[in-house]
């Protein structure tokens, strides 16, 4: 983090001290991945990588919750912008330096996300004009690989920022997502052909310790295997909070990504097997039926035939579900928290129904 901050300072001085504003936050990342490879030639997208790389910052990393079809970064500016809260909401971040979060994440879906574009625009220019792409993508690479943990899991913030940052991350399906991406590099298929082959190997072994962890830390209750919660301490893995509204509790939404990942695996391990089998079997016996989440008044309304739906938290031993608010006060009734919690974070989905479906017609013997 010293070396960033100094990075940008050298620059600032070099600039006569100028500090540009900072860019709006939000307004979509502007990196589509779903394109023919017609769109990944065009003006257009070299625009965007352009943009992926300037805002590049020197350990390797993104910031999150930026637009990147904007121009690129100008020297002495910020590697990430700055979210600013109203007060209520000051300690959704925790760093010493508000000004300087989230600079290098995996949490929204950065770094990987401008990786995954890089990637696909290189692919469109193999000559010259691709090395600034390369370039930048595997510098993206190591920067993953350097944050990864000896146990296999990753922090939501690198270089680390304190508090709840520090903690495996699974909220969003940022690990995953981080695993799959380096999975997918250490296959070495034709999009990543011009990744060395050792740096190709580190990522391979770097997508199975992730994976271990991911065994490692589903939750045990009473020697029975449950589901995952959103972070997870980075050294014991035993569940723990972030957000003052986020209680230690097991998340269905992270496990119901979590599940569906394993099921992915081409070999599943007797391991990855018993883990998805007592996840799925966790996640049928605890959705919430007749019951619906009224988003328009923000409050769980009867209605006889509906569902399931699960809560996003639910308890550790109890296993009921918990709503967190701003005062740290953990609830069993979503109508107790304030309407500003009630409407402002999702706390019932559907995503297990997913991965239960998927479940129904996984085969992994047929994969062993």
């Amino acid at each position: 983090m010293a070396a960033d901050k100094a990075a940008l300072a050298a620059e600032q001085r070099q600039a006569g001290g100028a500090i540009r504003p900072d860019r709006p936050h939000g307004g979509g990342d502007g990196m589509p991945l779903d394109r023919d490879d017609s769109y990944y030639r065009s003006a257009e997208a070299r625009a965007i990588a352009d943009n992926i790389v300037s805002f590049q910052t020197p350990a390797g990393g993104w910031g999150k919750n930026q637009n990147r079809a904007g121009p690129p970064r100008a020297r002495g500016e910020g590697w990430a912008i700055v979210e600013r809260l109203p007060t209520y909401a000051a300690g959704d971040i925790q760093a010493a330096d508000d000004r300087w979060a989230y600079v290098g994440t995996i949490d929204n879906g950065a770094t990987t996300t401008e990786l995954r574009f890089l990637g696909r625009v290189q692919a469109q220019h193999p000559g010259r004009g691709g090395d600034a792409y390369r370039a930048a993508f595997l510098k993206g690479l190591r920067y993953l690989l350097t944050a990864q943990y000896p146990n296999g899991g990753w922090p939501q913030v690198y270089p680390l920022q304190g508090g709840y940052h520090d903690a495996i991350t699974y909220n969003d399906n940022a690990l995953v997502e981080v695993t799959r991406l380096l999975a997918e590099v250490g296959a070495v298929g034709a999009s990543h052909a011009f990744v060395p082959v050792g740096l190709a190997a580190e990522a391979r072994i770097a997508a199975d310790k992730a994976v271990s962890v991911l065994l490692r830390s589903q939750v045990v209750v009473n020697g029975r295997r449950t589901v995952w919660a959103q972070q997870h301490d980075a050294l014991t893995l035993a569940p723990v909070g972030a957000r003052a509204f986020e209680p230690i509790a097991l998340s269905t939404a992270e496990s119901a990504g979590i599940l569906r990942f394993l099921m992915e695996q081409p070999k599943p391990s007797p391991e990855m097997i018993a883990a998805v089998e007592s996840g799925i079997a966790w996640l049928r016996s605890h959705g919430l039926r007749d019951v619906e989440w009224s988003r328009s008044d923000a409050r769980l309304v009867s209605k006889p035939g509906a569902g399931p739906i699960w809560a996003r938290l639910y308890d550790v031993r109890t296993f009921k579900p918990v709503f967190g608010d701003r005062d740290r006060k953990v609830y069993d009734d979503v109508g107790e928290i304030s309407t500003e919690r009630r409407r402002g974070y999702s706390w019932f989905n559907t995503a297990p129904a997913a991965a239960i479906a998927r479940f129904q017609k996984w085969k992994p013997g047929a994969a062993r």
